[in-house]
């Protein structure tokens, strides 16, 4: 089939399909008499495959991906485990935050006193991270404790404490300081925790297509291979 062909079928543009070529994700066509690209079905299975999986892990390591299988077909299989892999470890993750925050947003947070403050030494093995990361965190605007009068050494109020168990969780889930600044905020506006689930039950049904995309692109890649 000519490029075009290829491209219609993939539901693609034709330059995209020189493209990838050209970066090496599709293997490279043959030239009829006219000098005009001709594509087999195999590279159709191919295209597809790198669609799914760009929508799967994303475009940037679909290419990696997809390359390194065209020159070794027999890897696809041992490939696609490490992929589905990747994927139950982000819904395992996934998983721990939900449980986490349902714990966590639906405690009632009361002002306290001083005796109820954390340092930052204690907070931060409470939550097997290091101080480092908790003054990363608050440079990144997500915590905000405050000082203690006497020695200006960090004091996490119960509040404090919520979120940073709240960031620590949603952090292993995959989420990054644009996301967690949104969640924090919703999180203090309401008071609950139901902004930060439904946020959760998105994150999972994305991670549903992502899954289903994954399965279809092996599909594909089997039947090129």
């Amino acid at each position: 089939m000519r490029t075009g062909e290829l491209a219609r079928r993939a539901a693609c543009s034709s330059q995209h399909v020189r493209n990838l070529e050209r970066e090496g994700v599709l293997p490279p066509s043959t030239r009829d008499s006219n000098g005009y690209r001709t594509f087999t079905e195999q590279h159709l299975q191919v295209l597809l495959a790198y669609q799914r999986l760009s929508t799967a892990i994303g475009p940037v390591q679909a290419k990696q991906v997809i390359a390194s299988l065209v020159t070794d077909p027999a890897a696809v299989a041992p490939r696609m485990d490490e992929l589905h892999a990747q994927l139950h470890a982000e819904r395992t993750a996934l998983h721990q935050a939900v449980v986490a925050a349902r714990t966590i947003s639906g405690e009632n947070v009361e002002p306290g006193s001083a005796q109820d403050a954390m340092s930052i030494s204690e907070l931060a093995a409470a939550l097997a991270v290091r101080p480092s990361t908790l003054r990363h965190w608050e440079a990144e605007g997500l915590l905000a404790p405050g000082r203690d009068p006497v020695t200006q050494a960090r004091s996490y109020s119960p509040a404090d404490v919520r979120d940073a168990r709240i960031i620590d969780q949603l952090r292993r889930a995959g989420y990054r300081i644009p996301d967690l600044r949104a969640v924090l905020a919703d999180l203090r506006r309401t008071g609950t925790g139901e902004d930060l689930l439904g946020r959760l039950d998105r994150r999972a049904a994305a991670l549903d297509v992502r899954s289903r995309a994954l399965l279809a692109a092996a599909a594909h890649l089997l039947a090129f291979s």
